[in-house]
């Protein structure tokens, strides 16, 4: 089967500024891909774009807002010269106090917002550009915690995660059509900051055989290399050590 190069390829990349989107995004521009980073902390974005060279630029962005939304995707299509190759939602959130007892319709509706929404909103401002080029591929990071539910993730958390699930096998149903395919990213657990949120920390020595962020990034970069006549709706990556049925 050939595989695609992505040195011609662009790439919008939500949640870019630590974890599994700065590696996606070191990957992808190590592969010759043009990547443009969105995320809410503007330092961080600055610090992964400036090992990147011109190959990367970053947006600021409140993705749980639709219209910061729709001018990052305007920004990044005009820097791109009006073509998007590949939508990777990767952004998310979680709270210490996340068991159901314990949440507030704040951090509920923050959750739901960022896991959720956000993705939906991207998808939403591009699904015509993608129509018009007749090619267009959406990555969703979702979760283990979007195929069972979970106690450590939290009910807000799986509630969004389940969401995307979804999101994304109906976004590939609906549009396979117009040449618009949807991969589910399913990850175990990952050595991110996300996973110092957790009510109680994570042990080093489970610490050091779980998923590192670069694993995930090539789980992303195997399918965007894949060519436009294969689909993969649903890819599960997990540690050795954890079980995921």
């Amino acid at each position: 089967m050939p595989v695609a190069s992505l040195s011609a390829k662009t790439f919008l990349l939500t949640g870019g500024g630590s974890g599994i989107g700065a590696a996606t995004a070191r990957a992808l521009v190590a592969e010759g891909a043009r990547v443009f980073l969105t995320g809410r902390t503007e330092a961080k974005l600055r610090q992964v774009c400036a090992d990147l060279g011109d190959r990367a630029a970053y947006r600021v962005c409140d993705g749980s807002k639709e219209s910061d939304v729709a001018e990052t995707v305007a920004w990044a299509l005009e820097q791109a010269g009006g073509r998007m190759d590949v939508l990777i939602n990767n952004a998310g959130v979680n709270f210490p106090n996340r068991a159901l007892r314990h949440l507030t319709g704040t951090t509920w509706r923050q959750t739901i917002d960022n896991n959720l929404n956000s993705a939906f909103y991207f998808i939403h401002a591009l699904l015509p550009i993608f129509t018009r080029q007749r090619d267009g591929l959406v990555i969703n990071v979702t979760s283990i915690a979007g195929l069972r539910a979970s106690k450590l993730s939290g009910s807000a958390y799986c509630a969004s995660k389940f969401g995307l699930q979804a999101l994304s096998l109906c976004l590939g149903l609906e549009e396979r059509e117009h040449g618009i395919r949807a991969t589910a990213i399913v990850p175990g657990e990952v050595d991110t900051p996300l996973i110092d949120q957790r009510p109680e920390p994570i042990a080093p020595e489970r610490r050091k055989s779980i998923l590192r962020p670069e694993d995930v990034a090539e789980a992303i970069l195997f399918v965007a290399r894949l060519p436009a006549h294969v689909n993969v709706p649903e890819l599960i990556i997990t540690p050795s050590s954890q079980p995921w049925a």
